[in-house]
């Protein structure tokens, strides 16, 4: 297992220079010098009695209890120098069929924020509290070890650049994990496999059993889980194959560098897990396969 600090960023950050270096050094007065002193009064000093009696049994719990404060967002705790952001993937269709700007927002932000609480109460991992989003031609997908894609299948599939080619390959190899989601049937599939067999045309796309180490990573799970849309309470299958399987391509290590979720939507599990008409057994399926994803891509 290869240490996991070491991949948290592909291209380690420079030290920022000490701020005032080269500076002449300047002895510092002390804070009012030259300002006539003057006598403090005891707190609530000229208040009447009467009222001091109302006001110390209230103040006094919270100033015996304060501690210095930063701003917080009580719904997820937060952490500055987090380990783990999620980046959702932009990326351009072969068409468009009407998916708005393009089929890569699809439960968009809601699936994204609502995993990063889940990976926050049901981990150890510290997360960076809001979702990112970057396209492979942007330098910055460099930085961040995991990216989530989905609907890879729909509106003809994705159209990648040369640039988005060859930094998807680069990201890759380098040790970038890449989760494909929620795409249904051969249609689907015969799309997203002409988008990526362009990218790596040596290696072949497998499928991986159930006894996996993916499936395991964290949670135990008995291999590939159907997720239905919401609607779908029943999970009866969307297209044209009626089960869930996982397939990945591998770098020459046998690392997982790109797991492709094939008849399942973990995102809709993640969107909808506060409403009442989506299952709660899908919605848990949902966050136990991704914290698996995740643990898998930081550990490998």
């Amino acid at each position: 297992m290869k240490n996991v600090l070491a991949r948290i960023f592909l291209h380690p950050p420079k030290p920022p220079a000490f701020v005032g270096a080269g500076l002449p050094a300047r002895t510092p007065k002390p804070v009012g010098a030259g300002l006539p002193a003057r006598t403090s009064k005891p707190v609530g000093a000229g208040l009447p009695a009467k009222f001091l009696s109302i006001l110390v049994p209230v103040l006094l719990p919270l100033l015996v209890s304060a501690q210095p404060l930063a701003p917080v967002d009580l719904a997820l705790p937060q952490d500055i120098a987090g380990e783990f952001a999620f980046v959702r993937l932009e990326y351009d269709n072969f068409y468009n069929d009407g998916f708005r700007r393009g089929t890569w927002q699809t439960d968009f932000p809601s699936a994204d924020s609502n995993f990063l609480r889940g990976v926050s109460r049901l981990t150890n991992v510290r997360v960076m509290s809001e979702p990112i989003v970057l396209r492979f031609d942007d330098s910055r997908v460099f930085d961040y070890p995991f990216l989530y894609a989905l609907e890879m299948g729909r509106s003809g599939g994705p159209l990648f650049n040369s640039i988005e080619q060859e930094n998807m390959r680069e990201y890759l190899l380098r040790g970038g994990f890449l989760l494909i989601d929620d795409f249904w049937g051969t249609n689907q599939w015969d799309n997203f496999y002409r988008a990526f067999t362009e990218i790596f045309p040596e290696r072949e796309i497998i499928e991986l059993p159930s006894d996996h180490e993916i499936f395991h990573s964290y949670y135990d799970i008995d291999g590939p889980q159907m997720i239905p849309v919401i609607g779908n309470p029943d999970n009866y299958p969307e297209q044209d194959v009626d089960r869930a399987s996982n397939h990945a391509i591998l770098d020459d290590d046998g690392r997982v560098m790109v797991l492709i979720n094939w008849n399942s939507d973990m995102g809709d599990g993640w969107e909808h897990t506060y409403d009442p008409s989506y299952p709660t057994r899908h919605a848990n399926l949902a966050y136990q396969l991704g914290i698996n994803y995740l643990i898998y891509s930081l550990t490998h």
